[in-house]
């Protein structure tokens, strides 16, 4: 048996994320579908980057440049590599496709399942400390299941570790034991692409199994390892919608318990609100059900949020109250802010302190001066507007001209009439007023009252008759 201290070697990461899934039921990649708001394979990413290794190779197959570039929006392009497996032929087919890029200088390769998201970087830790502390050619992380169908078993012997069985392949007895084997394992680099070289494919499947390289090992007497986690759930792996969906409730019900117990947020019925892992709420904030809180959004203290409404990835102040059937995509709503109900705010749209916006309007790459209100029935796009400004009912910038959109800016103390046309590029100045129905087309100065189609100045219009 060749010495290797474990300690000296780099970590490397290989996720498998090569497979088809067809138990989705789905013509999409299993790692591929959406869990809490992000693709399977962000989530194992996203723990493997945290655990700082030198290289994170994923093994992509099945719809490979979609996965590539889902992996490559999140992460970067240089942060994660690939590799192709050209056929999917079995678990250890996989790794062994990834054999040219870890072969030759020995490290702790940890190999993950592209499909098995709540695996967490402490547990991987503690499997990588059992692995150094063992000096073992192979560490297994397995746990007990009291239904454990489908999965491979771990048998055991007097000595330890004695091989793992695959459901399909166990005998009855074999069947019976709830020790699992969750696909995930520290190994010895070379010793590891060494095995790959004698596994054969005598099995239900016809595949190449990594599950027969621990065995392997262990014939040419190296040290198998087996750490026995006690939370199965990290360890559950996505393989049909019904799992999908079980462990996204999961995940929504223990964010909606902890932002209860721990920030002290009121949900009116917390089975019928929906929040992001990764979204913070402040306290005194009330959430009423059908609630949407998506992505990265911030919702400040003592807040109020009605039912119907989706937030997705947006940062409100304290204060804000937020009514019926609201949708708020990127844009930031500052502090005592009222918006809707039937409210929509997209394209890093902002409302500044104090200001309103109510029935039916809508503000895309807008900023609402402070104080300012926009109450009924108004589009504001590519915009900006003073403080402690009115918008009438009806009213819209009009933003684009069949070819390139144009901003228009209004200035503060400025009142916009009922079912005013501002077709921009356009300017209001300050303490300007626009008569109700108006269409206005050129700059108006500060002060001056236009009315008119086109909009003309009120005295000129005046002395015309």
């Amino acid at each position: 048996m060749e010495s290797t201290n474990a300690d000296e070697m780099p970590l490397n990461i290989l996720i498998l994320a090569a497979g088809l899934g067809t138990r989705m039921k789905s013509e999409l990649a299993k790692v591929l579908h959406i869990l809490d708001g992000k693709p399977l394979i962000e989530h194992v990413c996203k723990t493997a980057l945290s655990l700082k290794p030198k290289k994170v190779l994923v093994v992509v197959g099945h719809q490979a440049d979609e996965v590539k570039d889902t992996v490559c929006r999140s992460f970067g392009e240089t942060t994660v590599e690939f590799v192709l497996q050209e056929q999917q032929l079995g678990t250890g087919d996989a790794v062994n496709s990834a054999r040219s890029r870890f072969e030759e200088n020995g490290s702790t390769l940890l190999v993950l399942s592209g499909d098995v998201p709540l695996i967490r970087s402490e547990t991987l830790r503690e499997l990588i400390a059992v692995h150094r502390l063992e000096d073992a050619a192979c560490t297994i992380l397995t746990v007990r299941l009291d239904e454990p169908f489908g999965y491979g078993r771990i048998v055991r012997g007097d000595a330890g570790f004695e091989r793992i069985v695959e459901h399909r392949d166990a005998t009855d007895v074999q069947r019976e034991i709830a020790e699992i084997n969750s696909g995930i394992y520290c190994f010895d680099s070379r010793k590891l692409f060494s095995a790959l070289t004698r596994i054969e494919t005598h099995n239900a499947q016809g595949e190449y199994y990594l599950t027969d390289v621990p065995r392997l090992l262990l014939d040419d007497d190296e040290t198998v390892a087996l750490f026995q986690h006690d939370r199965p759930v990290e360890v559950e792996g996505v393989n049909d919608r019904k799992q999908l969906a079980a462990i996204a409730r999961m995940i929504n019900d223990e964010t909606v318990e902890r932002l209860m117990k721990e920030s002290g947020v009121t949900f009116i019925d917390p089975r019928n609100a929906y929040v992001s892992a990764d979204a913070d709420i402040g306290r005194d904030t009330v959430i009423y059900p059908n609630v949407s809180i998506e992505g990265k959004t911030i919702v400040g203290s003592n807040c109020v949020i009605r039912s119907g409404t989706r937030l997705s990835n947006a940062h409100i102040g304290d204060g804000v109250e937020i009514r019926d059937n609201c949708l708020i995509v990127d844009s930031e709503i500052g502090d005592k802010c009222t918006v809707g109900p039937s409210a929509h705010m997209r394209g890093h749209a902002v409302m500044v302190e104090g200001s309103k916006i109510g029935n039916f309007v809508e503000m895309k790459k807008t900023r609402l001066g402070k104080n300012s209100k926009a109450a009924h029935l108004t589009y504001l796009g590519d915009a900006t507007v003073g403080e402690d400004t009115n918008i009438g009912a009806g009213v819209v910038t009009c933003n684009y001209d069949g070819k390139n959109k144009h901003e228009t800016h209004i200035g503060k103390d400025v009142n916009i009439g009922s079912d005013t046309m501002l077709v921009a590029p356009v300017t209001v100045g300050d303490g300007a007023t626009t008569g109700a129905g108006s269409v206005v087309t050129k700059d108006v100065p500060p002060g001056e009252l236009v009315v008119g189609v086109p909009a003309r100045s009120a005295r000129r219009v005046k002395s015309d008759q």
